[in-house]
């Protein structure tokens, strides 16, 4: 997003952590509403272009949002969507990106109320894994022409009473409404925001074997203190690194495994 709708986007973060900070608000119920807002604006392009006019005044705007969620969403939805339209947004599709992310840190939130956070942020990061090492399951997921209700009974059937009912809600909502994108990238970026909610970055970290929750407690203190930020392991296994770890650190790579050592060697022994 450029400097606008990165501002915009900021300033309705902060109005959703000031809302979800009363408990007496439902953020389950405002992530769900807030989805059905951004299925909304991304169905209907004119609306969204005539919310994100900067032509129009912010107050007229934010009057037309309220008319059309009046009744159909809860009051805290309709105050924090007509915040949004009263903002300066780059372009029509940052409002409606925008909405959507609020949707999934309302969901966050209400998981971390139950205290299940850390385990929806795990489910998330291995349902990823199956998916990359499954083309049937992704094909299924992604197939066009399967109905929404053939897709939600589907990941029902993967996630239900195996997952946090916040997880399946999440993947769900992707799969239903993927938006162009990829289901890889849109797991990655719940993965993030989930992340984020504890404020913490995320390690990637292959193994040839589990590590030890010794070996977890270490790693991950020493990667803290290296990035100079709490880190949250994501854990995977590979056989084929032969031993070590494998640690990626968004787009930094730190690899100590014995596969890369021979390969280094290799490289050297042919220049």
């Amino acid at each position: 997003m450029n400097g606008a709708s990165r501002e915009a986007l900021a300033a309705a973060r902060e109005r959703l952590d000031a809302l979800t900070d009363s408990t007496s608000v439902d953020a389950a119920k405002l992530a769900e509403e807030l989805a059905a807002v951004t299925a909304l604006l991304d169905r209907e392009v004119s609306l969204r272009r005539v919310l994100t006019d900067p032509a129009q005044p912010g107050e007229a705007k934010a009057e037309l949002a309220g008319r059309l969620l009046s009744g159909q969403v809860g009051g805290p939805t309709a105050d924090l969507v007509s915040g949004m339209v009263r903002s300066r947004w780059s372009q029509p599709r940052d409002l409606v990106d925008s909405v959507e992310e609020l949707s999934a840190l309302a969901e966050l939130t209400a998981a971390q109320r139950t205290g299940t956070l850390d385990d929806v942020e795990d489910e998330l990061f291995r349902f990823g894994r199956i998916v990359e090492s499954s083309t049937g399951l992704r094909a299924a997921l992604t197939d066009r022409a399967a109905t929404v209700s053939a897709k939600t009974a589907l990941l029902h059937g993967l996630l239900g009473g195996r997952a946090e009912p916040a997880t399946e809600r999440l993947v769900a909502r992707l799969v239903t409404q993927p938006r162009g994108r990829s289901l890889e990238s849109g797991l990655q970026t719940l993965s993030r925001l989930a992340a984020a909610r504890r404020d913490r970055m995320v390690a990637v970290v292959t193994s040839a074997v589990p590590l030890t929750e010794g070996q977890k407690r270490r790693l991950g203190a020493a990667l803290a203190k290296l990035y100079g930020h709490p880190m949250h392991l994501n854990l995977d296994v590979d056989p084929e690194v032969l031993g070590g770890v494998s640690v990626r650190v968004g787009d930094e790579i730190i690899n100590g495994t014995v596969a890369d050592r021979l390969e280094e060697a290799e490289r050297r022994l042919a220049g």
